[in-house]
């Protein structure tokens, strides 16, 4: 009797792989319930406190003129997008490290699913699936609390910019869970917060424009997801938006999404299937 075949010998037609990944909607949605106050009340909190302290008090002490500002109107308006993508690659960062490692070395939930008519490829879109969910709900929150502060240049534009952080997020969450997946155990995640994610927060464009870095710096910047996220989102949102760069920022997002979703089921392969 094939795999396919209930006990009683009917055939039971397989579901399509996207049906499959959509059948752990329950599993991710349980997981969530233990923790949405924590999460909606810090997406509140989190872009409220970015803008006081970086946009508003800060940017008081800012005086600069909008061409040097990559168009921006206000220093507050050039921020905003930067920490909205920064928002993004931390939430990312965070989904698919630790929770990762739990869920196949702590919890061992991923050797359960795979127990079931599930395959490697399904776990790992659901996840990534439950990260890119998580963005969209913070990034809405985080535009809508912007709203009242005037940085936002039309709704399309904003709408746009949520838009934008779903890509950023599998582009940032694939290559980290690839790694997570690979790892025998957390200590390398030490070396990618603080290695990798805190010079992408402070020198991918969030917080002044890379130009002000020098030739080498900002020629090395411009390689980072960070970068292409934040001048996508910061275009979408102030409404300077160029057809040519906009293209190139959305295929390198979509370019490493595309890599590290693959990386991702690679990895994870390898430490499940044995």
């Amino acid at each position: 009797m094939s795999a396919t075949e209930a006990t009683s010998g009917v055939a039971v037609p397989e579901q399509p792989w996207w049906r499959r990944v959509w059948n752990l909607r329950d599993y991710w949605l349980t997981v969530y319930r233990r923790t949405w106050k924590g999460s909606v009340v810090n997406s509140f909190v989190t872009p409220l406190l970015y803008v006081a302290a970086m946009g508003m008090l800060l940017g008081s002490y800012v005086q600069a003129d909008p061409a040097t500002l990559d168009g921006a109107p206000s220093y507050l308006a050039f921020v905003v997008p930067g920490m909205l993508a920064a928002q993004t690659m931390m939430m990312a960062f965070g989904e698919s490290t630790y929770p990762v490692m739990g869920q196949i070395k702590w919890h061992k939930t991923y050797f359960s699913m795979l127990a079931t008519p599930l395959g490697v490829p399904e776990i790992v879109l659901a996840n990534l699936g439950f990260v890119v969910a998580r963005v969209a709900l913070a990034s809405a929150v985080f535009v809508a609390v912007m709203v009242p502060f005037g940085v936002l240049a039309s709704p399309w534009g904003a709408l746009g910019a949520i838009a934008v952080q779903l890509v950023a997020g599998v582009a940032f969450a694939g290559p980290i869970y690839a790694f997570a997946a690979s790892s025998d155990n957390e200590q390398g995640f030490t070396v990618i917060f603080r290695v990798l994610l805190l010079p992408l927060f402070l020198f991918s464009g969030g917080f002044f424009p890379v130009s002000n870095l020098g030739p080498a710096l900002e020629t090395a910047a411009a390689f980072t997801p960070l970068f292409h996220a934040t001048e996508l989102t910061r275009s979408l949102m102030i409404g300077t938006t160029e057809t040519g760069p906009a293209l190139v920022h959305l295929a390198y997002l979509a370019t490493l999404a595309a890599v590290g979703v693959a990386l991702s089921i690679r990895a994870l392969q390898r430490r499940l299937v044995r």
